[in-house]
């Protein structure tokens, strides 16, 4: 067998990463051999493989529910905004340029449905099965013809595709219904039905509007999936502690030592890879929160700069912000400040960017003894270092490269060479993320930082943050096989979409094909 599924969803953020995240680890559980599969995906939030190509951190994860070795293979196609208006294209792991929207949807977007269809194809001689997310709604019917993430991939593989909806937003009826009504009669035949996800409640005050939807559609639920709290794991884009839920909403674990550390990573535009402080909020008695207010970092116990696809625009937003100067002043005080990637750099002292903002020289905060050049190579690594007297891996994701001109080592290869980054006081830096995942490094940073700042805190001696993204990823399974119908399921991966679907009018705009 090398049947598949395409996971497509109402709206943004409807679920479609977890719900396809979940089907990986309910089948890898059954002993399928699976892989996830997104043909273009728009994120900040990107991981570098061990061949060294960047993907979405959304495929990664889902890669890790499938228990298999992420490759770019399962994510051909990121783009990573730069503005409103531009992305950074990276095809098959690797970036071949910047580009509008315009000129994406205008052409080079339907120029890549071979490329897809082929890693796609690639994927399905490999494993059993291939569960595809989709990406936004299908129904975006002004971006229909140029489509290669929902139908467009859908049609080219033959896929069935099951439509997620977040009722906790409301109207999630006339959107299933909404989104089928506004396909063509192809596009129609290949929705194969629905999958309520994040409801509240009693389930049989909703089975009535669902027997409703199967009558005016033919096509019914494949489950109601209940509201989880803290499964918003490697989320594409926006403020999440991946780990926890968003921030906001998480619950800490009381400290094992007598005090709780506050850690506050400042909101910075076009912020990448924030799933770096996932780590720190899943020890217990480590509160994380992100601010965007210089008042915000009063009560901090560590501030963290991370990092960003814009960093002359972010050092120009802490600036007019009033956040630099508090900076500065936490650094005179002796108060801990981490920088990550972006942040490492605004943190230096001159940044000379002829590349991503093509601002030229600009003064950094001057914190760190370091210069920034910009290359236009983009550095993709899986480094393996020490910090601390601990173990420390990492992956980098930068096109800055840094000159050090003093301070202490940071990251090194265990016997006092530097491999990245430096400290000052207490102001640390690097370009790698992921550092805190590294159990043993992170207790004692956590340790140091502690120390710093006069707390009576602990890390947790049993902490392990491999485990605790399994049991999440088992929870997502668990998700998907107590509230869906999985026998439905397992027969539209190995049999496709049911034959005779009905078409649902008007169909797409212009067309019934």
């Amino acid at each position: 067998m090398s049947g598949g599924l395409l996971v497509a969803g109402t709206t943004s953020d409807a679920g479609k990463s977890v719900v396809t995240a979940g089907i990986c680890r309910w089948l890898v559980r059954r002993g399928v051999k699976v892989a996830p599969f997104k043909a273009q995906n728009m994120s900040l939030n990107s991981f570098v493989t061990r061949e060294g190509a960047e993907i979405g951190r959304a495929q990664a994860m889902q890669a890790q529910a499938a228990r298999v070795e992420p490759t770019a293979l399962m994510n051909p196609v990121l783009l990573k905004p730069g503005s409103d208006r531009s992305s950074q294209v990276v095809l098959m792991g690797r970036p071949v340029g910047e580009m509008s929207a315009r000129g994406y949807h205008g052409g080079r977007q339907e120029s890549l449905l071979s490329t897809v269809v082929d890693c796609l194809e690639q994927l399905r001689g490999t494993y059993d099965a291939v569960i595809c997310e989709g990406a936004g709604s299908p129904a975006e019917i002004n971006l229909r013809r140029t489509d290669i993430v929902n139908m467009g991939i859908a049609r080219a593989a033959r896929f069935p595709v099951v439509v997620v909806g977040d009722i906790d937003r409301g109207g999630v009826f006339a959107s299933f219904f909404g989104t089928t009504a506004l396909l063509s009669a192809e596009d129609q035949s290949l929705i194969a039905g629905y999958l309520v996800n994040k409801f509240r409640g009693d389930v049989s005050l909703l089975e009535p509007g669902l027997d409703m939807l199967r009558e005016l559609t033919g096509r019914p639920a494949y489950g109601v999936l209940p509201f989880a709290h803290g499964l918003g794991i490697d989320e594409e884009d926006g403020l999440r502690v991946s780990l926890r839920g968003t921030v906001r909403e998480s619950v800490v674990a009381p400290p094992h030592g007598e005090d709780i550390l506050r850690v506050a990573v400042c909101a910075v535009p076009l912020m990448s890879n924030f799933t770096d402080v996932d780590a720190l909020a899943a020890e217990p008695g480590v509160v994380v929160r992100f601010v965007d207010r210089a008042e915000e970092l009063a009560d901090a116990d560590l501030v963290i700069v991370p990092g960003t696809r814009g960093t002359v625009k972010a050092l120009a937003w802490l600036r007019e912000r009033g956040l630099a100067d508090a900076l500065l002043r936490r650094a005179a005080e002796g108060r801990p400040v981490l920088g990550i990637c972006g942040g490492y750099q605004i943190l230096g002292e001159h940044i000379e960017d002829d590349v991503e903002s093509r601002a030229g020289q600009v003064d950094g905060l001057g914190l760190l003894p370091v210069r920034i050049r910009f290359d236009r190579e983009k550095t993709l690594a899986r480094p393996v270092g020490e910090a601390l007297g601990a173990p420390v891996e990492g992956y980098e994701i930068h096109h800055g490269v840094a000159d050090v001109r003093g301070g202490e080592p940071f990251l090194t290869d265990g016997r006092g060479h530097r491999l990245d980054g430096c400290r000052a006081g207490a102001v640390w830096g690097t370009h790698w993320h992921g550092s805190l995942e590294s159990d043993a490094f992170r207790r004692r940073f956590l340790t140091e930082i502690a120390r710093a700042a006069g707390r009576r805190f602990e890390p947790a001696p049993d902490t392990c943050f491999a485990a605790l993204r399994e049991e999440q990823l088992d929870r997502l399974g668990d998700l998907i096989e107590e509230h869906a119908d999985t026998d439905a399921l397992w027969r539209l991966i190995e049999s496709g979409a049911p034959a005779g679907l009905p078409f649902i009018a008007p169909g797409a705009p212009g067309a019934r094909a």
